[in-house]
């Protein structure tokens, strides 16, 4: 019906608007009701440009992946009083919007020999404080040629900031392990905390138990094959190849699939805003957190 008031619009100077009506068989004053409604939603668009061009600035800044929520935020940083619903209208309008994930790739392959390691988490993945829980996954990063690389990570249950990291063209214990010690090194010691997993084998291998023992660390793990006991892990997964991807099939090869992962990874850390934190940085979350608990000390 919109596309017939707009061809009468189109051509009523040629024709009579009344004569366009009855060929295209539409109500003479049903056109004249979304003509008004066209000349309003022109007059909004166009006071919209303005706040449009921050929108886009704040979206350009972000590799094109902020949704409403996390524009929002940035922008009331910024010292602008907005409302997320019209960010959210304004973003839809000047099709200003996010990417899709393709399909994943399992990763995740159980060992029948491994020990039983109990759920400590009972699919809790908040913690009170930094450094009390951390939870790690794998995921697989696809190159040219239908290769692939692997990443795991190491997350902090408070703050969601990634503490370990380890990129490989293998799977093997080593791939965790790696993640594992960097992120001892990162908070300059893992005694006491617990570390969540999945039942993937590399997790369940003596060798990672060892390590887990060395480091002080318990190690806890969801149900088999339930993606719900180590979520926030996959939906931080689902984010990192969502915005490094941005629609691609691929990242190209391994040297550019590192350096565009090891850049998202940093950006996270210390710039990207995450919902559970309030729309901050894990970094500035850890921060606030840290200055908060001087001042009551104090």
């Amino acid at each position: 019906m919109i596309s017939r008031f707009q061809f009468v619009d189109d051509h009523r100077d040629t024709y009579e608007v009344k004569r366009l009506c009855q060929v295209l068989d539409v109500n003479r004053s049903s056109y004249y009701k979304w003509l008004a409604g066209a000349r309003a939603r022109a007059a909004r668009q166009h006071q919209d440009r303005v706040p449009a061009q921050e929108i886009r600035q704040v979206h350009g800044k972000s590799g094109g992946t902020y949704g409403s929520p996390r524009v929002t935020a940035e922008l009331r940083e910024q010292g602008r009083q907005v409302n997320e619903k019209r960010v959210a209208q304004i973003m839809r309008t000047f099709s200003i919007t996010g990417i899709r994930l393709r399909r994943r790739v399992r990763t995740t392959v159980p060992n029948p020999a491994a020990q039983p390691v109990p759920d400590l988490f009972q699919r809790n993945f908040t913690a009170t404080e930094p450094g009390l829980k951390y939870m790690g996954d794998i995921t697989y990063l696809p190159l040219e040629n239908g290769e692939f690389l692997y990443l795991a990570t190491v997350l902090d249950c408070f703050s969601r900031k990634v503490v370990g990291w380890s990129i490989a063209d293998h799977m093997r214990t080593d791939l965790v392990a790696d993640a594992l010690r960097m992120a001892a090194a990162t908070r300059g010691n893992l005694a006491g905390p617990v570390f969540h997993s999945d039942h993937g084998a590399q997790y369940g291998s003596r060798a990672f138990a060892g390590l887990c023992n060395q480091l002080g660390v318990s190690r806890s793990m969801g149900a088999v094959g339930t993606s719900a006991d180590n979520a926030a892990c996959e939906s931080f997964h689902a984010s990192l190849k969502r915005e490094t991807l941005r629609g691609a099939h691929d990242y190209g090869d391994a040297g550019t699939c590192r350096r565009m992962v090891f850049a998202w990874l940093t950006r996270y850390n210390t710039r990207r805003r995450h919902s559970a934190n309030g729309h901050l940085s894990p970094n500035e979350y850890e921060h606030r957190h840290h200055t908060a608990k001087l001042t009551l000390a104090a």
